[in-house]
């Protein structure tokens, strides 16, 4: 795989506004296209609505079907981590931690947005930011862990949102870590720089959150 010197997320892309529509991609012209089925062993996938049924690629193309179910799937894992960066402010959260939790919502927006288009520009369906509701993904939270996150103010906040955000970036980690692993897989250049992209990121975010937890 080759590996991306340039950026895939411009800053520039960090004022898009915060709609984020769900848009289902057109089919494929079936005399120039391959069926493939999923071997990325993403768990979950199947929760999402026109997401469990086969993915139709273009003859030529150099994206897969794991790829194709790797944005479907990190589009759902990113609107959680969003989610849960919104309660900061509501949860009394620290100064630091809030900044931290802003930064989480603002570059996570726009890494959606770009999934998104790239979707839509494959014909492929492109899942709205509500699916986290109805799809489980690598490190993602449960609905008890939710629970717990609700409930917390100020410094319990602040420890559980550190300690649950980990556990959902190493779940990026891993997503990512599948997708590499799978044959054939990231040979697209969009896919391969925004996959390490995540690994750089989130890798450094989750040694800055060990070091907050720390103090």
């Amino acid at each position: 795989m080759n590996t991306a010197k340039t950026r895939f997320l411009p800053a520039a892309l960090l004022l898009l506004p915060l709609a984020i529509a769900c848009s289902p991609g057109k089919k494929a012209d079936a005399g120039a296209a391959t069926t493939q089925k999923s071997d990325t062993g993403m768990a979950g996938m199947a929760g999402m609505d026109g997401m469990s049924a086969p993915v139709t690629i273009p003859k030529g193309s150099l994206y897969t079907v794991a790829d194709v179910h790797f944005m479907q799937g990190m589009i759902a894992h990113h609107a959680q981590a969003i989610f849960m960066a919104r309660m900061a402010a509501s949860h009394k959260a620290n100064a630091r931690l809030l900044k931290f939790a802003q930064k989480i919502d603002q570059s996570q927006r726009a890494e959606i947005l770009l999934m998104q288009d790239w979707l839509t520009s494959k014909n492929q369906t492109a899942p709205d930011t509500a699916s986290y509701h109805t799809v489980m993904m690598p490190g993602m939270l449960t609905a008890e862990q939710i629970k717990q996150l609700e409930a917390a103010r100020g410094a319990e906040f602040d420890k559980q949102f550190l300690v649950l955000m980990i556990q959902h970036h190493e779940g990026a980690l891993k997503m990512v870590d599948d997708l590499l692993n799978t044959p054939q897989a990231a040979q697209d250049v969009a896919v391969s720089v925004f996959a390490n992209d995540v690994t750089a990121v989130q890798s450094a975010e989750i040694t800055l959150m060990h070091k907050m937890l720390a103090n």
